[in-house]
């Protein structure tokens, strides 16, 4: 026996319409050059204190002392830009990690590039 032709019976689609939300360019600019200060405040901050830190190094060799400094200043970083008359509601959690990131690095790398050898005469 012959089988008989199944019909296709399309179903409706539901119709999805995409609308994206407004963009504001200005607002999107303005805190993007707010975050690029932060950034260079924390970037001064950290060769100041890796300074530091290299100074108690090469005058009492205590190694230890300048790492707990670093990590400490790193761990009131928004309360010293709150008191630097920053904003602290307006800064994002991702940009403050890499900002506690490039704080600990830059502050740790200074303390060990002036520990060395050509600049132990300097501080």
């Amino acid at each position: 026996m012959a089988k008989k032709k199944r019909r296709l019976v399309e179903e409706p689609q539901e119709e999805y319409e995409f609308t994206p939300t407004e963009f504001n360019e200005r607002e999107f600019i303005l805190k993007d050059i707010y975050m690029t200060k932060v950034f260079m405040v924390i970037a001064v901050l950290a060769i100041i204190v890796g300074i530091v830190g290299a100074v108690i190094c090469n005058h009492t060799g205590w190694w230890w002392l300048a790492t707990i400094i670093s990590f400490v200043v790193c761990a009131l970083l928004t309360k010293i830009l709150g008191v630097l008359k920053f904003r602290v509601d307006m800064l994002e959690l991702k940009s403050m990690l890499g900002n506690y990131l490039l704080f600990l690095m830059l502050a740790l790398g200074i303390c060990i590039l002036f520990i060395n050898e050509p600049f132990t005469s300097i501080l």
